[in-house]
């Protein structure tokens, strides 16, 4: 999956309560530290194909990307014609790693430098073949793992990561990416992990927070990550009173949390997209504790087409909830 999608998936998580697991984080991890023995012409010959592999995904990318700007002179490609050139510039690649694996078929990491390359262009069941394949070569090998419970969560058994994730940690408790991919499994598929971990729903919450929180101290700067913990804050029950109305100093406390967990998004956001999708989650917070004027000020600073939709749905329940403010006063 190229960058852009996954931003584009992040970008639609950000904005809206999560239905179906949308924004696991595909990466490559365990390639980008696969290194070449220089005396090693096998390894030598997999790092080619692998960098061939890296040329053609950013060359794809570009002409989606050239492709979703209509008005752009360069986007002179038509749907169909795309696809043809997509399919003509991954061939041969393709070939390269199959002749690969036929004649190294015990080379573990030739088996997940594939199956990522198949993976990201759409070729799941395949994929999951090649890092089936790549495991059982290499049981130690953690990104394996990580990419079968990706691949798992978003096609099914979604029960079928649980376990892949807790291995890919245990074999590699250092790496975020893996932290941050199973806090997103344990916080979408909030009725599998009850199951799974035998809980209930405020404790998945607590433990995919726990998940994103040990990611975040490895890797302070992903806004994703960022975004991803302030996002979890939707989940939290809160205590309530003797009489057992909601206790007004918990929301408070929760909704000031949640504010500053995405001011701490905001600042680490890499585009003006991004940052606005985070004021959509200013808007909400104020709105939910009737701080009308703070709401309309952060709806007023979205004006990307992406979030539009999101934002008028915002505003008709700003009016509605000042509405019925009013009329209670």
């Amino acid at each position: 999956m190229s960058d852009a999608l996954v931003g584009a998936l992040t970008v639609l998580l950000a904005t809206n309560p999560p239905a179906a697991l949308t924004n696991l984080v595909l990466e490559r991890t365990g390639l980008a530290a696969l290194t070449v023995n220089t005396n090693d012409p096998v390894a030598q010959e997999l790092q080619a194909i692998m960098e061939a592999d890296d040329e053609a995904q950013a060359d794809i990318d570009r002409w989606i990307d050239e492709a979703d700007r209509p008005n752009d002179p360069a986007a002179t490609l038509a749907g169909v014609t795309l696809r043809g050139r997509i399919q003509q510039r991954i061939e041969p690649v393709k070939l390269r790693y199959q002749r690969f694996v036929e004649a190294h078929p015990t080379n573990a990491a030739a088996y997940l430098a594939f199956g990522s390359f198949l993976n990201a262009m759409g070729e799941e069941g395949e994929a999951v073949e090649k890092w089936e394949k790549a495991r059982k070569l290499d049981p130690t090998n953690p990104a394996a793992f990580n990419n079968l419970a990706n691949t798992y969560a978003h096609i099914g058994p979604v029960e079928k990561s649980f376990p892949l994730y807790e291995e890919a940690i245990r074999l590699n408790p250092h790496e975020p990416v893996y932290l941050h991919n199973f806090g997103t499994l344990v916080f979408l598929f909030r009725r599998d992990a009850t199951n799974y971990f035998k809980c209930d729903e405020q404790a998945v919450f607590e433990r995919a927070f726990g998940l994103y929180q040990k990611a975040i101290a490895l890797d302070p700067r992903n806004f994703q990550l960022a975004a991803d913990v302030a996002q979890t804050y939707y989940g939290w029950n809160l205590p309530k009173s003797t009489n057992g109305i909601a206790n007004p100093e918990a929301e408070l406390a929760l909704a000031n949390t949640a504010l500053m967990a995405w001011t701490n998004a905001l600042s680490l956001a890499p585009t003006e997209s991004d940052r606005e999708g985070v004021y959509l989650h200013f808007a909400r917070w104020n709105i939910r504790l009737g701080r009308w004027e703070e709401a309309k000020l952060n709806l007023s600073v979205v004006t990307n087409e992406v979030h539009l939709p999101v934002r008028n749905r915002l505003d008709r329940t700003l009016l509605e909830r000042q509405a019925a403010a009013s009329k209670a006063d």
